[in-house]
């Protein structure tokens, strides 16, 4: 009968504390073994109670020694995250190795070097759209009033001038190209290139941007006013395009040629002496492709013929509309530099 007892207190001692290890056990449960061990068929019960106590001790020390490399794996993962700017993805996604023709990596993330080009130089800076229609003489009129506080506030910081017009230039082709590729979609139509193109442009702009911030730490107040000044040029450059795409194209035609004497007058202080002929800036001589010496006046020069490129290619596209045509019925000048 005590033998029955003894067995059954045992049964529930390793069912009720399958996780304890042995050396946890209460003291009446070695009570409980000592005169079992005397018997052989219960001497079956304690070895097998014995093993599956060890079995469970050497499972969570297991687990404790794979929980410890794997805290040591994640730290050494992170440091190394931290260490190399470019993470491996899960989706194999990853950037191939790009180099200069000189051998060297390609240090840019914003371009590639399909990207560069040489600018046309050659380019006439002299060539003006002179206002004929009604909507011309609009559109010449605003540029020029536009132009007043401009003067007043930048003056001759052509710097601060040339960064605050690069925010604003970069806005039309993207307001262009956009809603012809959504009116490319609703009619099922191709555009002639003019998508591209556009996007060609306000890509270029925002490059001159790039660029300039290189050269000239915008202040506080000037980072306010370029959002500001974005938010209103975008919404009203965005109705105006819908209303009459001729008329915004004039618009921005205008706004080049102002651009192209902003920094022809920018070109004239670095020549008199009045702004510093520093180097150029890295980004800058692998865009254009300059030389390794080049300095502030050839940037300043290769963003002037591009402002001049930009100013062809809007009064180009006012013409077709005032033709009574649609931008796809002409082809679009990609790769127009």
């Amino acid at each position: 009968m005590n033998l029955l007892v003894k067995k059954s207190v045992l049964r529930s001692l390793m069912v009720g504390s399958a996780a304890a290890n042995y050396s946890r056990l209460p003291s009446a449960a070695a009570h409980l073994i000592a005169p079992l061990e005397d018997s052989s068929a219960s001497r079956i019960v304690v070895i097998g109670w014995r093993r599956l106590m060890s079995t469970q001790a050497q499972a969570s020390a297991t687990s404790e020694v794979a929980e410890k490399n794997e805290k040591t794996t994640g730290a050494s993962t992170q440091n190394g995250e931290k260490g190399n700017a470019v993470v491996s993805s899960y989706w194999g996604i990853s950037r191939p190795k790009i180099t200069r023709e000189d051998g060297t990596e390609w240090p840019w993330n914003c371009f590639m070097p399909w990207d560069t080009y040489e600018s046309n130089l050659s380019i006439d800076l002299q060539k003006h759209h002179v206002p004929k229609t009604f909507l011309d003489r609009v559109a010449y009129r605003t540029v020029k009033l536009l132009r007043v506080p401009t003067d007043v506030f930048f003056q001759r910081r052509y710097g601060c001038r040339a960064m605050m017009l690069e925010t604003v230039a970069a806005v039309p082709g993207m307001v262009g190209g956009m809603l012809l590729h959504l009116r490319s979609l609703r009619r099922f139509q191709q555009s002639g290139g003019w998508i591209k193109a556009l996007l060609e442009e306000a890509e270029n702009e925002r490059m001159h941007l790039m660029t300039m911030v290189e050269l000239v730490q915008p202040a506080w107040y000037e980072r306010w006013l370029v959002l500001a000044v974005q938010g209103v040029f975008f919404n009203a450059f965005f109705g105006m395009y819908l209303a009459s795409p001729k008329l915004a194209h004039r618009i921005v035609g205008y706004l080049e040629e102002e651009a192209i004497h902003s920094y022809t007058e920018y070109l004239k202080d670095i020549d008199a002496g009045k702004i510093e002929n520093v180097a150029a800036p890295a980004i800058a001589i692998d865009y254009w492709r300059l030389p390794k010496n080049a300095t502030l006046k050839d940037v300043i020069t290769v963003i002037r013929a591009d402002e001049a490129h930009h100013r062809d290619v809007n009064h180009f596209a006012s013409d077709i509309h005032f033709q009574g045509k649609e931008l796809r019925d002409a082809p679009a000048p990609l790769g127009y530099h």
